[in-house]
């Protein structure tokens, strides 16, 4: 492990899961350089990021007692890493939805587990968890929160796939509400 500022060498790919949450805003342009040093000439790249939809800072709570110095970036303030280095976007998805599930399954996995989570910590930490977590499923199922997930190239790669179609095979796609099959 080490810091996103010391990565050296040439990938095919980049990917940073939860990871721009805690690199701060004033250091996106200065990430985006970073992966620009690091991406082959077709490289491509995905950020996973929790965002909101304009601009603001997290609330002081969140801050205060589960990530200090965090971020959560609108789409705008993301382009700060691309732009500049002329990155191509590909693809934007929200999955804020499954992320809300993830969470009410961390929920329910932490509730069943509480005499473990009691052996390890005090009343404060397991109410300011049960907290933390029951209030960010409500802020994904809201739109109070986002899940980012912005797909990118650097250079114009035309060997991509033009659409999402080939992540979901005929056979498996589910039709929507409405949809005739």
């Amino acid at each position: 492990e080490d810091d996103w500022r010391n990565i050296t060498g040439t990938y095919d790919a980049f990917v940073s899961v939860g990871m721009l949450e805690h690199v701060g805003l004033k250091n996106y342009r200065r990430l985006g350089e970073v992966i620009a040093g690091c991406l082959s000439s077709q490289g491509r790249g995905l950020i996973h990021s929790i965002g909101c939809n304009s601009p603001r800072t997290l609330d002081s709570w969140t801050t205060r007692r589960i990530f200090p110095g965090a971020h959560v970036p609108s789409l705008s303030e993301m382009m700060q890493i691309f732009e500049p280095q002329k990155f191509s976007v590909l693809d934007v998805e929200n999955i804020r939805l499954h992320y809300a599930k993830t969470l009410e399954h961390w929920l329910q996995r932490y509730e069943q587990n509480l005499d473990q989570v009691r052996e390890m910590f005090d009343e404060n930490f397991i109410r300011t968890w049960r907290l933390y977590l029951s209030a960010s499923v409500a802020a994904f199922r809201s739109g109070s929160l986002q899940l980012f997930q912005v797909v990118f190239t650097k250079g114009n790669n035309n060997e991509i796939p033009w659409t999402r179609a080939a992540l979901y095979p005929e056979e498996r796609r589910q039709p929507r509400q409405g949809e005739q099959t």
